[in-house]
């Protein structure tokens, strides 16, 4: 599967007013990007046998440590799914929006989450692009063994012209902080993204 994906756009998208959730610690996905996911627990595969006979989509709920999940998460769509003989199953999940959990709907077998979207706040075209181009500048550079797809990720993220896009992409690939991921997905404002993205990866080199 291509790292970026080019055949689906949220743009004209409605969001479901629920969605399943999985809990996992720890893990931020993002818009635009794909997320790899093991699916075993019985819980799980039920919520994915639910996904897949609705919308097809679900969201990836970060536990904030007191049996309650955060906030603000991305809604995910089922970009593939294979079922393994023991009943588990491999899924690629691709990030379609930021949501925002208002509430619970069911919470067994597995959870189902109210949800609404997360507005962006505008931003200057013109600077983003700029901070875009200051981001792609601080990328590590490619190991020995991830020179070509370093290079396919760089040369991909420079072509897009949605700046927000590969700000969420950059953060997804290459912040570890996991403190960073959360300010990062929780924050509306384009430009103050791109601006804590930029620290984080100047962080980084140092």
């Amino acid at each position: 599967m291509d790292i970026l994906s080019k055949s689906f756009s949220a743009k004209g998208f409605v969001l479901p007013h629920s969605l399943p959730v999985i809990v996992l610690d720890d893990c931020y996905h993002f818009p635009g990007c794909h997320l790899p996911l093991f699916i075993f627990e019985d819980r799980y595969r039920r919520m994915l046998d639910h996904a897949l006979q609705t919308d097809r989509m679900f969201c990836v709920g970060i536990s904030d440590g007191k049996n309650d999940v955060l906030p603000v998460t991305t809604a995910g769509l089922i970009r593939a799914s294979m079922k393994n003989p023991d009943g588990t199953s491999q899924v690629m999940l691709y990030g379609v929006c930021r949501v925002r959990i208002t509430g619970w709907e069911q919470m067994t077998p597995f959870r189902i989450a109210r949800v609404e979207p997360v507005l962006t706040q505008s931003a200057s075209i013109k600077v983003l692009r700029e901070l875009k181009a200051q981001a792609l500048e601080l990328l590590p550079s490619p190991s020995a063994d991830s020179c070509e797809s370093m290079h396919q990720l760089r040369e991909e993220l420079e072509e897009m012209d949605e700046p927000e896009a590969v700000c969420d992409i950059i953060a997804f690939h290459f912040v570890r902080q996991k403190s960073a991921l959360r300010r990062l997905l929780e924050e509306c404002c384009p430009r103050r993204r791109f601006e804590m993205l930029i620290c984080e990866l100047e962080k980084a080199q140092g």
